[in-house]
């Protein structure tokens, strides 16, 4: 049986997913990180021995994704800073002892790669991803092709700027999407009344007046942002994802459908889809596979 093995590689956890080229998942599987151990990456050795002795051969191909920007030659991340900061630099491909590239490439354009396999965004050419968590992440598909950009920076659409006069964020950039809406900044942007967004989501749904101000503005930024990123990019899809989303529901998509119906520019009368991922904690497993499965062909 001919199958490719995607792997996502997290602060917390690494994803596995058994994937044949028809998109058939044959097996999934789940391992923590431990990110501060020196011999981390021989879980991943291990468990794609493991999957294969199940399977009863071989993987036809192997792809990875993580955090960072990937490398131009697509085999390593060139730049990861911070928990995973072992990551940056390895040839996944020599590591592992394969003859056939392990393609590497950042998380959340595997993760848009896996919905317009086999997600939301089934068959689209041209789509937006992001994904609402600790930060925003993002990529971008245009015509077909994943937007990756002259040193692999592009789809950071968290790091957009929506207010010049905002506070910096990680990367510098003032008045972000992900200072406006990233759970990193609740904290800050409830005064300290909320320690998670989901306390906030849970308080507005009670009625709790404050947090439906708080969060309604929030939404207000991410609306801004993606009708902002609809006039750059034009595309047919805009996929949500991400804790945030996955959490929220209604309570996000409902506001967040009628500021972009005020505010999208639609000079044929068509509308942007906005709708929530499907492949929830796979996504980004499924996406290194398909890329896999790509290159292999």
């Amino acid at each position: 049986m001919t199958y490719s093995i995607g792997i996502d590689l997290g602060g917390r956890n690494i994803k596995f997913v058994a994937i044949t080229p028809q998109g058939e998942i044959r097996a999934r599987a789940t391992a923590p990180t431990y990110a501060d151990d020196s011999d981390w990456a021989q879980t991943i050795r291990g468990l794609i021995k493991k999957i294969a002795d199940e399977q009863g051969s071989a993987p036809l191909c192997v792809g990875l994704s993580a955090p960072g920007l990937a490398a131009p030659n697509g085999r390593s991340i060139l730049w990861m800073q911070g928990r995973l900061e072992k990551v940056q630099g390895l040839d996944w491909t020599s590591y592992l002892g394969f003859e056939k590239t392990v393609t590497v490439l950042n998380d959340a354009q595997a993760a848009l790669l896996g919905e317009i396999w086999l997600g939301s965004a089934r068959g689209a050419r041209n789509a937006i991803l992001l994904t609402l968590g600790t930060g925003v992440g993002g990529a971008i598909v245009c015509d077909g092709h994943l937007l990756r950009g002259h040193i692999g920076r592009a789809g950071h659409l968290g790091h957009i700027s929506l207010d010049v006069d905002g506070e910096k964020d990680i990367v510098n950039t003032p008045g972000s999407l992900e200072e406006a809406i990233g759970d990193c900044t609740i904290e800050q942007r409830s005064g300290g009344l909320f320690h998670s967004t989901y306390d906030l989501v849970e308080a507005h749904r009670v009625g709790d007046g404050k947090a439906t101000e708080i969060w309604l503005r929030s939404i207000k930024f991410l609306a801004a942002g993606i009708v902002s990123l609809v006039n750059a990019v034009d595309p047919e899809i805009v996929i949500i994802g991400g804790g945030i989303a996955a959490g929220a529901g209604d309570i996000l998509f409902v506001p967040l459908q009628k500021y972009v119906d005020e505010w999208e520019w639609r000079p044929v009368g068509e509308g942007v889809r906005i709708v929530p991922a499907q492949l929830g904690e796979y996504a980004g497993a499924c996406g290194a596979a398909y890329e896999a499965l790509r290159v292999a062909n």
